[in-house]
């Protein structure tokens, strides 16, 4: 998922999808643990993913504060 997609979301559904993704990288991880995980390059997608997420997110959290 791209920035762009993220901020066009809303904060509300950014939030919801930031708790889904770190959700499936919970499970990713349980499965790389397991050896069950066959592309381990799933998990630094994950990772990256919550990360632009998260920016995303704090960045809206900033903008209504200073809104405010």
């Amino acid at each position: 998922m791209r920035a762009s997609e993220v901020r066009e979301m809303g904060l509300e559904k950014a939030v919801e999808e930031l708790e889904d993704a770190r959700e499936a990288y919970f499970k990713l991880r349980f499965q790389f643990a397991t050896g069950q995980l066959p592309d381990t390059s799933k998990l630094r997608a994950a990772r990256r993913e919550i990360a632009r997420i998260a920016t995303v997110v704090r960045e809206m959290e900033q903008m209504q504060e200073s809104g405010e």
